[in-house]
């Protein structure tokens, strides 16, 4: 539990207090205001377009009112939309094919099932929930623009003053949620990748931990000095809200994600380009389409936020990474390090601990000679071989090409065993003698024959498995191909992962980069793999 707390993100828990805190402090704010300033000083900050109408202004009806019951439902919105509405969404299993059912009743009722049908139920769900939050805070805020804006409505009747402030209100809670809910996509999303393997991410959610705790900070003392009017020009909401952020924002991502792409080579290639150019339009778009408002500014504020990033952010924070560059190289290498460690951690636990067993093996294997139970010796020298490899050769960087054959032959013949007795299972194997002599990170091979016999091999249908492995110059070549058949809920076999693909997937990019490809094709009838390697 203390590991599952200690690689865990903060993202949500330091966005909580950041909105809490921003509540409250707006509440407090402007009931300061009442008590360090005057009432003239009030009406002239305040009402001076009320006056110009010759309408009555009372900062208690016009503005506190007003404002703080948007924070308050601003903020209950906030509550609802995190703790009630996208637990629920981000809870939805993937779906599965064919799993997608629609059936219509003749008195209307339509039933959506299977896991499919509950992702779309969930997503109508979602929906739902947004459309009924826009409608409720539309309400309230149009209320807001009413009592705050009262001079904008003078001359109109009750028909056109609804239409007018519904419109205003509905329109500023749907570009809020829009948003909030593209933000909230990309915070979930972004977890959920963390949090998927914390051990190996651990540097990257210390990173995430260490920024939002950054921002909170700086967006708390923002809200001080907005709130309590130590900066009174409205612009300096604007660029302290909107344009810092982005600005420091962009300038992280090229520390962190741009410019460690670059290595020993010249900046200005193809990739970084692209990383570069790609980051600091998304940055630049948010900012101007939902503060500046109107369309025909839009554009402008991109473009002008845009060449800030290129031409002011970008030098800035390259050369930042040129003086941290060291240590942020080392922090990426250590995390592939790390990466090498659980990845052959994990497959070590995975195996089956030979100490105890082995010599239990060379008792059976004398018994069943005595007992002249030639299969039955075969098979039990065949797993003590494989055993013998776990202890010896498994725990080397590399061993012997030949090593890795004479293991993989020994699981096949293990594994038919089994299988002989059954007509209805065809194993075909052709591995070649033209073998580079080379050396080669050990147990490859094995996870994809290992995962052919758990899905390829039923006992009842007509089954089969072809593995061929070729030498081609430097390369070794690998097929694996098996039919499939889905295994039955009493089937021991079923909750069992076996070794782990995604392991060995990991394993070839940490230790043949650029070095092997890895082709992959399923259909309804056979799955197959092709594995080229240059050790």
């Amino acid at each position: 539990m203390e590991t599952r707390k200690h690689n865990q993100t903060r993202w949500r828990e330091n966005e909580l207090i950041l909105v809490t805190v921003y509540c409250l402090l707006g509440i407090v704010g402007y009931w300061w205001k009442i008590f360090e300033h005057s009432g003239t000083w009030l009406r002239e900050q305040y009402g001076g377009r009320f006056n110009e109408h010759q309408l009555y202004f009372d900062y208690f009806v016009n503005v506190l009112f007003p404002e703080t019951g948007l924070l308050v439902m601003i903020y209950l919105g906030y509550l609802w939309m995190n703790l009630y509405t996208l637990p629920r969404l981000v809870q939805a299993e993937a779906a599965e094919p064919g799993s997608f059912r629609v059936a219509f009743a003749l008195r209307g009722h339509i039933e959506i099932s299977g896991s499919a049908g509950e992702t779309l139920k969930r997503f109508l769900w979602g929906l739902a929930n947004t459309v009924l939050l826009i409608i409720v805070l539309g309400i309230g805020w149009a209320v807001v623009i009413y009592y705050e804006q009262q001079y904008d409505f003078v001359g109109m009747d009750w028909t056109s003053l609804a239409n007018r402030a519904l419109g205003l209100g509905w329109g500023n809670s749907a570009k809020l949620l829009l948003l909030y809910t593209t933000y909230a996509y990309i915070r979930e999303i972004s977890i959920r990748r963390l949090v998927a393997d914390p051990k190996r991410n651990a540097w990257r959610i210390a990173l995430v931990n260490q920024i939002t705790t950054y921002a909170l900070v700086y967006f708390m003392v923002g809200c001080v000095l907005y709130f309590f009017d130590v900066f009174e020009d409205k612009a300096f909401g604007v660029i302290f809200f909107g344009v810092g952020p982005v600005l420091l924002l962009a300038g992280l991502t090229n520390i962190y994600w741009v410019f460690p792409t670059v290595g020993d080579g010249r900046f200005f290639r193809r990739r970084v380009l692209n990383r570069l150019l790609l980051s600091t339009l998304a940055w630049s778009i948010p900012v101007p389409f939902f503060i500046m408002g109107e369309s025909h500014d839009v554009m402008p504020g991109i473009l002008s936020i845009w060449m800030g990033q290129l031409f002011v952010v970008t030098p800035v924070s390259w050369f930042i990474f040129q003086r941290r560059k060291n240590k942020i190289l080392q922090v990426r290498a250590l995390q592939e390090a790390l990466g090498q460690s659980e990845a052959d951690l994990q497959f070590l636990r995975s195996q089956i601990n030979p100490h105890f067993l082995f010599n239990a093996l060379n008792t059976l294997y004398g018994t069943a000679l005595q007992e002249e139970a030639l299969r039955t010796a075969g098979g039990i020298q065949q797993l003590g071989d494989m055993m013998r490899f776990m202890l010896h050769e498994n725990h080397q960087d590399r061993i012997p090409m030949s090593k890795e054959v004479e293991y993989l032959q020994n699981y096949i013949a293990l594994q038919q065993l089994r299988s002989d007795s059954s007509p209805l299972i065809n194993i075909t194997t052709a591995i070649a003698d033209n073998l580079p002599d080379c050396m080669i990170a050990p147990m490859l091979l094995i996870p994809f024959v290992e995962n052919a016999f758990k899905h390829g091999i039923s006992l009842r249908h007509p089954s089969w498995i072809d593995i061929r492995l070729n030498g081609e110059g430097d390369r070794i070549l690998f097929e694996v191909r098996n039919s499939i058949h889905t295994r039955q809920g009493t089937d021991p076999e079923k909750e069992k992962s076996g070794i782990g693909l995604k392991n060995v997937l990991h394993r070839l990019n940490l230790v043949y980069p650029a070095r092997h490809t890895l082709f992959v094709n399923q259909d309804e009838k056979e799955f197959f793999i092709q594995l080229m390697i240059e050790p």
